[in-house]
């Protein structure tokens, strides 16, 4: 756009109200600016916008082309600053979250709940993903928010701790009883069936570590693409689960499932909420400040 905004704002004005002297008073400026603007910007566009007459001024056929345009654009422009007066007033707008299932149904959907009640006119998007990709999507500015295990490595991201979580190894206690019938006190690492989540899992990974330092050796396992399946294959006595602890309390609690002791625990993990605070949207910062004044109580 060649011509200044002011211009066609002056332009505009005096075409809708057809007199100059109406307009200098919806604008707040002097007759003989708004006449100088208008000069102006025929010289630019050489044509002739207005005729004037004996009740004020008139659009050339050139001027009513160019009032077309101004129209639509200013309208546009007034219900753009309408539509973000209404997201203020009604705390409106989209929240685009990356989440794993896991993540999702144990810890977000709590939360979720109690915003939602609270915060109704805000648009929440999930992403149901790997951390791997959340944690990319949060890098490339495609998402507003990850519920994801803090990375070690430290990323540039802002992180709200949420709780820690533990990987633990479970089991029925018939399979161990069969285990046991049938293997005697071997170790059931390298003669159980283990169950672990797929290789590009995070937890596998993070897990994968933990065994590797302690030259723990598994011959046998399952790769499962859940945690919620991991829990049930576990439940009906398929074998070792390789489980977070926080998400099994129910299980180990009523006895449905048994901690396999380990020498040394695994390390734990904190799951919280990552965002990059450059992109921090109207509706980021109210669900930011929602989580800061609710952590623990979901």
């Amino acid at each position: 756009m060649e011509q200044s905004l002011s211009q066609y704002r002056i332009f505009h004005e005096v075409a809708r109200l057809e007199n100059i002297s109406k307009a200098a008073k919806e604008l707040y400026i002097s007759q003989p600016a708004i006449s100088k603007a208008i000069s102006k910007l025929e010289g630019n566009l050489d044509v002739l916008l207005f005729t004037r007459n004996s009740r004020g001024v008139q659009l050339t056929s050139e001027g009513q082309v160019l009032y077309e345009h101004t129209k639509t654009a200013f309208e546009s422009l007034t219900q753009g600053e309408m539509e973000l007066k209404r997201i203020k007033e009604f705390t409106i707008g989209f929240l685009r979250i990356g989440v794993s299932n896991t993540l999702c149904k144990y810890i977000l959907l709590d939360y979720l709940k109690v915003f939602v009640e609270k915060y109704p006119h805000i648009k929440v998007i999930i992403e149901s993903q790997s951390t791997n990709r959340t944690i990319s999507m949060l890098e490339q500015q495609k998402i507003d928010l990850g519920l994801i295990a803090e990375p070690e490595g430290k990323k540039n991201f802002n992180f709200i701790p949420v709780m820690d979580i533990e990987d633990i190894f479970v089991a029925a206690p018939s399979y161990l009883a069969n285990y046991r019938a049938r293997e005697g006190n071997a170790d059931i690492f390298q003669t159980g069936n283990i169950m672990m989540l797929d290789s590009n899992n995070m937890t596998r990974h993070h897990v994968d570590k933990y065994l590797a330092e302690h030259q723990i050796t598994i011959n046998q396992f399952i790769e499962v693409t859940t945690m919620d399946l991991l829990i049930e294959f576990a439940k009906i006595g398929l074998g070792v689960g390789c489980v977070i602890q926080e998400f099994v309390q129910e299980e180990l609690t009523s006895k449905t499932l048994v901690k396999i002791p380990l020498e040394t625990s695994i390390n734990k993990r904190t799951a919280g909420f990552a965002y990059q605070p450059i992109t921090a949207s109207s509706a980021l910062t109210t669900f930011l400040k929602f989580c800061n004044s609710n952590i623990g109580t979901p």
